[in-house]
């Protein structure tokens, strides 16, 4: 069980948080709640500042500690905070939405080639990617139009848990070959983009994402490239912001 709560799991539009320092080194700080997300599924851990009174530290980077609590890596050079210290921790938020923007995109990027699996993604807050087993991929120009169609409904986005063995029933839920839903506690969460009857997408994932499609703004697949007999990575780029 962490020890730390994952309050960028709760609302992923909370930017700061008040918390206690738990632990404190240079090898990183773990506060008892946080809304910092850790690295994970191709999503970049976030950044930003933890202040409390009488000094800062400039956060370079989130990862998860060895219970998957939110470790917080100091910039170099920065002092940090002791511990039992009260803290107001602040994420870069329009590098946090941006990603977030970017995740509900590639979600959509499976919706709107379904049947395919993806093999690989790299979130970025100004490019990023995903890989597909597809032989034959369709026009980049196509890509952006579909793409940029599902964004215009404005679709909401919601989620909901399920067990492990619900999954095991439904192995379709999972669209990436490469990373499987991290099991283990029990539940898997799912991310549904559209309405609960009939979703757009619904698929297993922990990370951060939009309210509603709208919210991503126009894309545009840059490039499309072969990396394989197979494998195609699609690179996209928020077009608008």
């Amino acid at each position: 069980m962490t020890r730390s709560r994952a309050l960028f799991r709760e609302d992923a539009y909370t930017a700061e948080n008040r918390a206690t320092v738990l632990e404190s080194s240079e090898a990183g700080v773990i506060l008892d709640a946080s809304v910092f997300y850790p690295r994970a599924g191709g999503q970049p851990g976030d950044t930003g500042t933890i202040a409390w009174d009488g000094g800062e530290m400039a956060v370079a980077d989130t990862v998860k500690s060895p219970d998957g609590s939110a470790l917080h890596l100091p910039a170099p050079g920065a002092a940090l905070p002791p511990v039992g210290a009260q803290v107001v921790a602040r994420l870069d938020w329009n590098r946090r939405h941006r990603h977030m923007r970017m995740h509900t995109t590639l979600h959509l990027l499976c919706a709107a080639m379904p049947g395919i699996f993806a093999t690989g993604n790299q979130i970025g807050a100004e490019k990023s990617r995903l890989d597909f087993d597809l032989p034959e991929p369709p026009a980049k120009e196509w890509v952006t139009e579909r793409l940029n169609e599902l964004i215009a409904g404005d679709h909401p986005i919601g989620e909901r848990w399920i067990s492990e063995a619900e999954l095991d029933a439904n192995p379709g839920l999972v669209r990436t070959l490469s990373v499987q839903p991290p099991r283990g506690a029990g539940q898997i969460r799912l991310v549904r983009i559209g309405a609960e009857e009939a979703p757009v997408d619904l698929q297993p994932c922990g990370g951060t994402h939009v309210r509603r499609t709208g919210e991503i703004g126009r894309v545009e697949v840059v490039k499309m490239e072969s990396k394989g007999k197979q494998n195609r990575r699609i690179h996209i780029v928020l077009a608008e912001g």
